[in-house]
Formats: C-alpha cells, sequence, structure tokens
C-alpha cells in the first residue's frame, strides 16, 4: 500500500507545494489513505523518497537527478520540511513506501535512479521470488548487479533498463523508446508468471523519466481485476487559495503543470481523472499528455468485459477507490473509465463492499453513468429511461451527489 506522485511543469515548484502543504499530500497520504482499503496496513511508514532535478542545466552537477530516501515516516521527518522549502524543480518524484517485498532499508526506498533516469513503482509482482532467477538471467552483465536492494520494484528498473538502446546514456531518451521498453518490461513479467505457474495478478503501476519525457502505467496482469489507483490532473497553474487547499486552474488549453498521483492531492473531484485500468500514460517534452491502451492478453475491448472487481487490490491493499452502494445491493465502483463491478458476483466481492458518497463533477458523474452503459444519455435527469433490458433510474442531489440504482424488466 504505498503512494507515488509525479510533477512535471514548465515552471519549477517548490517541493512542498506537492510533499508537506496540500491537506492530502502525499506524506498525509501516508497515514490518512481515501483510496486504499488494507486493514492489515493501515499506514505506510516505511520510509520515502523524493527526487528531483534542476530547474537549469548545469555541465558541472550533470543531468542525473538528486533522490532523498528516508526509513522514517515521512510525516515525522524533519530534513524533508526544510528541503521541501528550499528546492524548486520542474520535474519531481515522491514515493512513500508500506512494504511488500524487501526489508526496512534505504536501499529498498523509491525511487531509484541510473544514470540521468529515476523509477518508482506502486504494487507488486505476485511470487516474485519464482520469476527472480528468470529475471537476473535475461540481464545483461552490465545490468546484474544493479540492483542493491531486495524489492521487486527496484529489479523491474533493472528489467527497464535492459530494454533500453544506451540506459547510461547523459542524452535525453526519446519518449517513444521510453514507452517500447515499458510495454517489454511489462511483458516480461507476465510471460516470467507464465512459466513459473503463477496465477495470482501483478500489480504494475510503474512510473519512470529522464527528466525530460515520464511515462507511467496503471497496469493489473488481468482481465476481470482492477489496477491500484492513479490519477491525473493537468492545467496552468497549481495554487494555494487557502492554508493547506490547493486548486488546478486551467486558465487556457494549454497545459503548463501534469500531476500524476495514487490519490488525487485536493478534494477538487473535478480537477482529478482517474487513469484506466491497462493503460500507458506519456508526458512529451512538449507538455503533450499521451493515454495509451496496453493491448496484451489482458486487454478488454468489449463493454460487458470493462467491469472489473476491485476485489484483489483490496486485498492486498491497493483499491482503487470505495464502491458506491446502490439501492439494488449492487456496489458500482464509481471509475471515470466505465469500470464497474457488482458486489453480488462473488462473496469475497460483499465482504469487502462499503457504503459511501461520491462526489464527482456533473461531467464526470455523467461520464460514470454513460461509459458503464446504464443510460443511453449522458444527461443525468430523475428517472431516465435506458437503452438496456433493464431500465435504470438515477437520483441526483446536487449538494451531496450519490446514486440509488432501481432495476425493473423493460
Amino acid at each position: 500500500m504505498c503512494r507515488l506522485l509525479v510533477y512535471k511543469g514548465v515552471e519549477p515548484i517548490q517541493l512542498s507545494h506537492l510533499v508537506t502543504r496540500p491537506a492530502h499530500s502525499i506524506i498525509n497520504q501516508a497515514f490518512d489513505a481515501r483510496l486504499r482499503l488494507d486493514a492489515t496496513r493501515s499506514v505506510n511508514g516505511d520510509g520515502f523518497g523524493v527526487g528531483w532535478y534542476d530547474a537549469s542545466h548545469d555541465a558541472e552537477l550533470g543531468s542525473a537527478p538528486c533522490i532523498f530516501t528516508s526509513v522514517t515516516p515521512a510525516w515525522n521527518n524533519q530534513n524533508l520540511q526544510r528541503l521541501a522549502e528550499k528546492i524548486k524543480s520542474p520535474l519531481v518524484f515522491a514515493h512513500v513506501r508500506a512494504s511488500t517485498a524487501g526489508a526496512l532499508s534505504e536501499t529498498n526506498c523509491h525511487p531509484w535512479r541510473y544514470g540521468r533516469l529515476m523509477w518508482m513503482h506502486n504494487g507488486a509482482i505476485s511470487s516474485f521470488s519464482k520469476i527472480k532467477r528468470r529475471l537476473l538471467q535475461s540481464l545483461p552483465e552490465e545490468l546484474f548487479l544493479y540492483p542493491q536492494g531486495h524489492t521487486d520494484s527496484e529489479y523491474a528498473f533493472a528489467v527497464f533498463l535492459s530494454h533500453l538502446p544506451d540506459p547510461a546514456s547523459q542524452s535525453p531518451t526519446d519518449h517513444k523508446v521510453l514507452q517500447n521498453a515499458m510495454l517489454k518490461t511489462i511483458a516480461d513479467f507476465n510471460r516470467w508468471a507464465r512459466e513459473a505457474g503463477v496465477d495470482e495478478p501483478s500489480l504494475m503501476n510503474f512510473c519512470v523519466t529522464d527528466g525530460e519525457s515520464v511515462v507511467c502505467t496503471r497496469y493489473v496482469s488481468s482481465r476481470t481485476d482492477e489496477a491500484a489507483s492513479l490519477y491525473f490532473s493537468s492545467g496552468t497553474s497549481f495554487y494555494e487559495h487557502s492554508p493547506g487547499t490547493y486548486r488546478m486552474v486551467k486558465a487556457d488549453k494549454r497545459e503548463r503543470i501534469v500531476v500524476v498521483a495514487s490519490e488525487p492531492l485536493t478534494f477538487e473531484k473535478a480537477d482529478w481523472m482517474e487513469i484506466s485500468t491497462n493503460t500507458l500514460v506519456c508526458i512529451t517534452p512538449r507538455m503533450n499528455v499521451l493515454q495509451k491502451p496496453i493491448v496484451d492478453e489482458f486487454h478488454t475491448e468489449r463493454l460487458e468485459d470493462h467491469f472489473r472487481s476491485p476485489a484483489f487490490a483490496l486485498k492486498t491493499g491497493f483499491a482503487p477507490n470505495v464502491p458506491l452502494k446502490v439501492a439494488s445491493g449492487t456496489s458500482v465502483n464509481a471509475t471515470s473509465n466505465g469500470n464497474a463491478t457488482s458486489a453480488q458476483n462473488s462473496e469475497r466481492d460483499r465482504s469487502t463492499s462499503r457504503e459511501t458518497v461520491f462526489r464527482p463533477s456533473d461531467a464526470s458523474l455523467s461520464h460514470f453513468v454513460a461509459s458503464n452503459g446504464l443510460t443511453g444519455s449522458t444527461n443525468l435527469s430523475r428517472d431516465t429511461p435506458t437503452s438496456t433490458p433493464l431500465a435504470t433510474s438515477f437520483d441526483v442531489d446536487r449538494a451531496n451527489v450519490s446514486l440509488r440504482q432501481t432495476t425493473r424488466a423493460a
């Protein structure tokens, strides 16, 4: 149950505006994780790390990022508080850790770097010990001894590096090359899992950057399960309009700031979009945001196949969201990507269902309803008839949005 954060902007930002000041900053998420349910581990207190690039190139300092890690809880580290107030950067990685593999040590704290590349991971490689030998055999000699820790995440970075033509290059790598290497890394883990007879899905939310481009994935090796949560927000400025309260402002169509995070940094739902499961996101040097489905054996195209269950993510502490409770007894996971699941599918789903109220913007609520095939129109109204065999109606309270689904034979 880790958390990660990526910031890329045209202008450098003070680290404190990302990691310490927001009411739901990544540090506060370490002990107040709204979008993950993990009864066995309620806090992310197994260390943290922050990595950043200089705002301007200095030949003497080089192009490699600087990384600060510690095994102390992030919310209680005074050095982090001091550094965050004095450092500005146009590209920041931040990560708080709740260990699933590897001992408590700084070598196991994210992010990691290799040359000018930086990497972090949120998730877990299932039965990593069963595939580790295959992984090591695939590494070239110069990368065989690279991992200094014991986490599956750092070894995944070594696999990624092995797919680059020159991982030690001090020049930027084309974002298409980074994307291809990421896809090959995921394919490697899927192949090794098949060869080792591993059936449990792996959660692979990977992030990598060369200081110019950023590539992130939200991925699970399953056709029926949700991946660990991942959101993004973009705009022209990210500012503090009251103590601890931030907003992403969109003054025009330009993308001057992009933030990718396990959880939104603000409580303004309209500021954030959930990245679809099994999707690759690329932020180019020119601040274009590209989203591409990861097409492999776990890719789904038919609408009826898009309904993924959060049960596995809940069990492993990486649940993407708290399900909505609807009147018919069906739990619908309120995601902007159209993924929904019924709590009646299995006893496991029923045991993890929890009633909540979702407060999205009108646009995201409409998108959720339409993308799940619950109505033939994206305009919400009371008792809206559906174009599906079951008629569905929704009650919408503007001040406190909730969905209550009733079904009857059409």
